[in-house]
């Protein structure tokens, strides 16, 4: 495929990355998401349609812009939207960049097109696992998960490095069944370098009225940090990896 031919649609991009992966990152948000989760703090890379359309070659080299403080401990992310929505874009993109000796991880849920030979190039995954559980899965996404479960078989075959993230969300998952649940699906995975839990906000309200999409979590509120950090505890205690 000659990449010149190849392009990609971007919501946005963060020179600063410091928690998107190892280091300080250069993040790139990709635009479109088949995911409607009722926490996303992002709608307004649900549309795969965007203005903002870039080569492969527009992309790597404003990346490569900013190698120099990138390349001894950080790298490159991208997230979303949905990065594995844009394989083919993302392939060719990633393929350059490890030319430059870039590390590269992408921030995913799992649900993309085409990405079995995208795996082999990614040094990380970001993997956001929104529920091990099928029916809290569908609730809280949308969508049944056995895509995401072909993602999960997929990476495991490959043994590639993983971190594993689950949003926390007042009366709805903030409970210790969760989290033991969330910690005995971790022990059955390989190669899991980290496991954190999110804390719900409601930084993305305003987002929704501008876009005049309904805010299903409208009466919940932040979570806070006693909570966060108490769950936290109790997960590190079940993992295996912390052992």
């Amino acid at each position: 495929m000659n990449q010149c031919n190849v392009t990609g649609k971007i919501n946005s991009l963060e020179t600063m990355g410091l928690v998107d992966g190892p280091g300080i990152r250069i993040v790139i948000f990709m635009q479109g998401c088949r995911l409607r989760c009722i926490y996303c703090h992002n709608p307004e890379t649900w549309q795969e349609s965007s203005n903002n359309i870039v080569t492969v070659e527009e992309l790597v080299n404003k990346i490569l812009k900013y190698k120099s403080y990138i390349s001894k401990n950080g790298g490159v992310t991208f997230s979303g939207g949905e990065p594995l929505l844009q394989s083919a874009f993302l392939y060719e993109c990633i393929k350059e960049l490890k030319k430059h000796e870039l590390h590269v991880c992408i921030d995913t849920s799992g649900v993309g097109y085409n990405y079995e030979k995208l795996v082999d190039l990614v040094d990380l995954f970001i993997v956001d696992v929104k529920s091990t559980n099928r029916e809290m899965y569908k609730y809280i996404t949308g969508l049944e998960m056995d895509e995401f479960n072909k993602f999960m078989q997929l990476i495991q075959s490959k043994n590639k490095k993983m971190w594993i993230r689950q949003v926390i969300v007042p009366n709805l998952n903030d409970n210790e069944e969760n989290i033991i649940e969330l910690a005995n699906y971790v022990n059955s995975l390989n190669n899991v370098e980290k496991v954190e839990l999110l804390p719900y906000h409601t930084l993305g309200k305003e987002k929704y009225e501008k876009l005049n999409i309904k805010y299903r979590l409208d009466n919940i509120d932040n979570l806070s940090k006693v909570k966060i950090n108490y769950l936290q505890n109790l997960l590190n205690k079940h993992l295996l990896i912390y052992r």
